[in-house]
């Protein structure tokens, strides 16, 4: 069992040899910045992962989980939905990505020009490829799904789970994991609700974890430690997500080989 699961895994023996870069790139007339990271000790094509940022724009916290991807042996890219210089903080940060929640084709648009970097690069396997997200970013990984991307599967860290279309999850391809704080209270009962069911009626491979005593911001430790302000860094919760995030990647790369 433990070989087999060692086979699933991208091969990464030697100590990480990260090459780092900002990536300038395309959607319209719009300018977005990413940043590209990949393990340059790991020989050929690689799973890609596309990691989407919170409400304040691309940040240290994305780059970060984009270098321990590419630690694990992955290719990943931190995608850019707002556009280059453009990185709010609250309460502007609500308003940018209120422009997103309201325009979902647009949001699409933006996520999936991401896509189409991590996809066209000559060291990531187009046939191995998934997404990450982080608060709004969970958002937006959850419609990359909806917009029928061809991706394996797509993870939501403490995102919202709201659809105005929610006959859009018949459009999905990839398998869902949603990594939520049982007492986010950002996610209304009605939207976890509604989401549970998008996910059954469009017969989409899902998973939900709730962690309890957890709220919004769980991963980031920007978001203070006081549960009662409804977003706080949660290090046990943190660390359990992202080993159930792993196991997730492992899984659905391994049955595209």
């Amino acid at each position: 069992m433990v070989a087999c699961l060692l086979a699933a895994l991208p091969q990464h023996l030697n100590a990480a040899e990260l090459d780092r870069k900002t990536v300038e790139y395309q959607h319209g007339d719009v300018t977005l910045e990413g940043y590209l990271v990949y393990d340059k000790s790991v020989a050929g094509p690689r799973p890609g992962v596309l990691v989407l940022h919170q409400w304040t724009g691309l940040s240290d916290h994305e780059k970060t989980h984009a270098d321990q991807l590419a630690e694990l042996g992955y290719i990943a890219f931190a995608a850019d939905v707002y556009g280059k210089g453009i990185r709010p903080k609250p309460p502007a940060a609500g308003v940018e990505a209120g422009k997103y929640k309201k325009d979902r084709a647009l949001l699409r648009a933006r996520v999936n020009a991401g896509l189409d970097q991590l996809r066209k690069h000559e060291l990531s396997d187009d046939k191995r490829l998934a997404a990450i997200g982080y608060c709004f970013g969970g958002l937006v990984a959850l419609e990359l799904a909806r917009s029928g991307a061809d991706v394996q599967g797509v993870v939501s860290f403490h995102g919202s789970l709201d659809s105005p279309n929610p006959a859009d999850g018949r459009q999905i391809k990839a398998k869902v994991l949603a990594l939520h704080g049982a007492d986010d209270p950002f996610v209304k009962p009605a939207d976890l609700a509604a989401f549970e069911q998008e996910m059954r009626d469009a017969k989409v491979d899902w998973q939900l974890v709730s962690y309890g005593n957890a709220v919004h911001a769980f991963t980031q430790k920007g978001a203070g430690n006081d549960p009662s302000k409804g977003a706080a860094y949660d290090a046990l919760v943190d660390r359990r997500s992202w080993e159930v995030m792993k196991d997730f990647l492992a899984e659905i790369f391994a049955n595209k080989q």
